[in-house]
């Protein structure tokens, strides 16, 4: 199954992200996409917190949800929009949610971030719990390549990946994590957190990230890649929008497994 991890620098403008995402997902579908993820915040990466509130969606409808059923039918390809703003349990913050179409338009799945980031290293200062409503349940789902094989996919958002309790949880062959890593956080960990999800998890990861400087002054990391379960890196982007491609190989996955059964082996 071939596997796009789309790379965006988004901005402020809802409108211009939408644009850019339709363009980078009809490349993905040109270059024989079958599966094509898209960073976490694709939609909006906002001024403020409170940009977020504004975007917000009801589960169901609105505009953003629109665009990930449509380009997912037109072209025909299961499509997971990385982050998109969704009403929470108050009208003070948002669920960060991961939402997966078929290439029918049909809505597969919603994971809503659980772990929510907070940092603050004397310069840059986050906490997402300010205006983001954490989920609570792991979400996985299942999908057929047009190879036949059947895939279980897990869904993960950014600061999960330093949670490896949740991978765990999904037991999955692919896991996505959409993400929008700040550039110190990313430098230091992102290539070997992700590594070690899929090395430990006997795993495919593909992670799509926002890479580069954007409207709101913010520097993401970027490094978009695909990791094939012995931990290499099958393909990979620095910065700036664009493609990573790659092959998902079911026999490839099948066969480490089989001479490393450590999925097997576990006792807690």
């Amino acid at each position: 199954m071939k596997v796009a991890a789309i790379q965006m620098v988004s901005g402020a403008s809802v409108q211009a992200n939408l644009d850019s995402a339709r363009r980078l997902l009809g490349e993905a579908a040109a270059a024989g996409a079958e599966l094509a993820v898209l960073p976490e915040y694709f939609c909006l990466m906002a001024q403020g917190d409170r940009d977020k509130l504004a975007a917000r969606e009801a589960f169901g409808q609105g505009p953003i949800q629109e665009f990930l059923a449509g380009a997912a039918r037109e072209l025909g390809l299961c499509v997971v929009g990385g982050t998109l703003p969704l009403a929470a349990g108050d009208d003070r913050r948002v669920r960060n949610a991961s939402l997966v179409f078929s290439a029918q338009g049909e809505r597969l799945a919603r994971y809503d971030k659980i772990h929510l980031f907070k940092f603050d290293n004397g310069r840059e200062h986050y906490d997402e719990s300010r205006v983001i409503e954490g989920g609570g349940e792991p979400v996985a789902f299942e999908l057929r390549a047009r190879s036949g094989a059947l895939w279980r996919v897990g869904l993960s958002v950014c600061y999960d990946l330093r949670f490896p309790e949740l991978y765990r949880r999904l037991g999955a062959d692919l896991l996505l994590v959409p993400s929008a890593f700040t550039a110190v956080t990313g430098e230091a960990h992102w290539d070997t957190l992700l590594r070690a999800r899929a090395i430990e998890n006997l795993a495919y990861v593909a992670a799509p990230a926002q890479g580069g400087t954007h409207d709101n002054g913010r520097r993401t990391w970027g490094h978009t890649m695909v990791v094939d379960p012995w931990g290499q890196v099958l393909a990979q982007r620095d910065t700036g929008e664009g493609v990573v491609l790659a092959q998902l190989d079911a026999q490839r996955l099948a066969g480490v497994r089989r001479q490393l059964p450590a999925l097997e082996h576990r006792v807690l």
